[in-house]
């Protein structure tokens, strides 16, 4: 059996849905939905499907078994609510929803009709990445007492990447990125003990002309296991993009920009020549890793079959277990409660910008304060 599949939304990228439905096995792709007609004509040529304006529409003349929604985060919870109340599987692009509020309601949306929904978390489904998930499951790190990720060089708010829909978001264009880092440090470190346990700060450090409240951010929380978590995501600069785990018995080093970990196993401190162990076990795990990537690259072209394509390609990745879920009826591999904490933790960074009346407010207090110790103090008169 094969599912029937329509892409909602024809933007920048529903291209990356639209290849990997077409290539997949388990997959027929047959409609594309926009409310441009010139868009939507264009993919549907492209890719022998059928072109649909109306999301009704779609769903009245299509009999499908699973729909993708690519449409601009602010009409995410309208569509994917005509889908499920349609009784179709949803996957949803990140961000799923602008708000906890609406991601409720679209949960409570799926609850009712009995009908599942995920989020695209593509990410999580890199090389390393899964990798690194094997590892901390295997319980060979010993007891995980840390997670750090240091995701920089994000797009900065005020670059039309996904649309100009994104300079709506309080963030712009450096917020649509955001949800990537987030579920990718909830993986790592587990989901937050509770609403208490995460504090969240922001920065404007850029000049932009568009009116945005933040281009940096960063995340802590300790998770339901106790873990110390840390997610700093920072606009403007180079990419480094490296996640640290820290167990008991060893620490990861996943650098996600090169796709290659390091395994820190070693005690440096007890001796030159384990820092020199040290040192030259770091350059192996580098050397070993960007080896095996070079191979996966070489056997996907070489080869050129869906097999190889998922394992370069995280979208690809997730829509074939996201597929296979779907088939055997089992848990998708992006759970509503990934998907809810990667809102909530948004949410947290947005609720943490500080607004100009409360920065002139504090200027002020801070500026009565001043005044009022000066007049206490003693004069030497």
């Amino acid at each position: 059996m094969t599912l029937r599949t329509a892409v909602i939304g024809g933007g920048t990228v529903s291209e990356n849905h639209l290849s990997g439905l077409t290539q997949n096995p388990n997959t027929e792709l047959v409609a594309i939905c926009d409310l441009e007609e010139e868009i939507a004509r264009d993919k549907a040529r492209s890719y022998g499907i059928k072109a649909y304006f109306d999301v009704e529409e779609l769903l009245e003349a299509e009999s499908l078994d699973w729909v993708h929604v690519c449409t601009p985060p602010q009409t995410h919870l309208a569509v994917a609510t005509q889908t499920l109340e349609a009784g179709i599987p949803t996957l949803i692009e990140k961000p799923v929803t602008e708000t906890l509020e609406q991601f409720d309601e679209l949960a409570a949306v799926s609850e009712r009709e009995d009908v599942r929904f995920s989020v695209v978390h593509n990410h999580k489904f890199g090389l390393v990445m899964r990798t690194v998930l094997e590892e901390i499951d295997s319980g060979e790190l010993g007891q995980i007492r840390g997670v750090d990720l240091l995701y920089t060089g994000s797009t900065e708010p005020d670059v039309e990447n996904r649309g100009a829909w994104n300079f709506e978001l309080l963030g712009g264009e450096f917020e649509e990125g955001l949800p990537h880092p987030l579920y990718l440090g909830l993986n790592a470190g587990g989901l937050p003990r509770s609403d208490e346990d995460v504090s969240a700060q922001t920065s404007l450090v850029g000049a932009y002309e568009m009116d945005f409240g933040y281009d940096c951010a960063q995340v802590q929380y300790v998770s339901q296991a106790g873990t110390l978590c840390t997610i700093k995501m920072l606009s403007g600069t180079k990419p480094v993009r490296i996640l640290y785990v820290h167990g008991s018995e060893a620490t990861l080093a996943a650098d996600l920009v090169s796709q290659t970990l390091v395994r820190l196993d070693r005690d440096y401190k007890a001796s030159p020549l384990a820092r020199a162990q040290n040192n030259i076990d770091q350059i192996i795990d580098r050397v070993r890793g960007t080896a095996d990537n070079v191979g996966v690259v070489l056997k996907d072209k070489r080869a050129g079959d869906w097999e190889t394509a998922i394992e370069r390609n995280g979208s690809y990745y997730q829509f074939e277990t996201e597929a296979d879920a779907l088939l055997t009826n089992s848990e998708p591999p992006v759970s509503v409660p990934e998907a809810r904490w990667t809102v909530k933790l948004q949410e947290a960074i947005r609720d943490s910008v500080r607004s100009p009346e409360t920065d002139t407010a504090d200027q002020q207090t801070d500026s009565t304060t001043d005044a009022a110790t000066e007049s206490e103090v003693p004069s030497d008169d």
